[in-house]
């Protein structure tokens, strides 16, 4: 009893330790989902192109005004293991001004500017005359470290939003519109980790190592440190993996200790003879 009372303690102590680095715990946490610096004034212009796409961190609220047909454009930091939420809200000019419904959607592209899916959220959504707001959301899917050439996964790097509307009257183009776009990150730690990281994230401008080393020794911001989140870029190489691996082999240790105590015996029978 007191060896199953052993294993069982060391059970639990095990269960305790892989607890707090649960993914799904990490997921379901309301403070995993906020962004450090809360929602804080971001720019009040947005770009017309992915050149001139006006830039802000996770957690700002950036603003624009524009007319109705145009394409705004923003970009924003993405790293190693966050599921960033887009989410866009456009104010419709007054009803007595519009023809007929209009239908608007978000885009999200990456520094590739490849266009990233949507795991879920309403990215496109059409307005009736009457509406005054429209609400859209796009959920990406977590960044990845490292991925195939082939592949469409999301690395680290910028991320671009476009925000336009697809169809509405002919009358009703070039009306002023407000829009309002901010971003959220989960962690999703080390659920989607893989092995390996890139050489430099996927921002505009990103060079070898050599020529930003060169560009730092000069007092030279380079295009990486621009573009960075606010706590910097992760190497990409940590994640909760370690602990999990490390939780792994100890309880591997203590189940075979429990074992060999449980198979081994009390020694030698009292009925047998000393002399045998």
């Amino acid at each position: 009893m007191r060896t199953v009372r052993t294993l069982v303690t060391a059970a639990l102590a095990g269960a305790a330790l892989l607890g707090p680095v649960s993914p799904t715990a990490l997921a379901d946490s309301p403070s995993a989902s906020a962004s450090p610096g809360g929602d804080t004034a971001g720019p009040t212009e947005a770009g017309t192109t992915f050149r001139t796409a006006a830039r802000f961190l996770p957690g700002q609220q950036a603003t624009a005004e524009g007319s109705s047909g145009d394409y705004l454009y923003w970009v924003f930091p993405a790293d190693t293991g966050q599921r960033p939420t887009v989410n866009a809200t456009v104010t419709l000019p007054d009803a007595a001004l519009r023809r007929g419904p209009a239908t608007w959607r978000i885009d999200v592209y990456d520094g590739l500017r490849r266009r990233q899916p949507c795991m879920y959220g309403v990215q496109s959504r059409t307005a009736a005359k009457e509406t005054a707001t429209v609400e859209l959301a796009c959920v990406l899917r977590p960044v990845r470290a490292s991925a195939d050439a082939w592949a469409n996964d999301p690395l680290p790097g910028s991320y671009y939003v476009r925000l336009t509307v697809s169809a509405l009257p002919d009358e009703d183009l070039g009306q002023p519109f407000t829009a309002r776009i901010g971003v959220t990150t989960l962690d999703e730690s080390g659920a989607h980790a893989t092995d390996g990281s890139l050489a430099a994230p996927l921002v505009p401008g990103a060079t070898t190592a050599d020529l930003a080393e060169v560009e730092t020794e000069a007092g030279r911001t380079t295009a990486v440190e621009a573009a960075a989140p606010e706590d910097g870029w992760s190497s990409g190489w940590w994640s909760d993996r370690w602990l999990w691996t490390g939780a792994g082999a100890v309880l591997a240790a203590l189940a075979g200790i429990g074992g060999y105590a449980l198979t081994r015996g009390s020694g030698r029978p009292s009925r047998v003879p000393p002399a045998v």
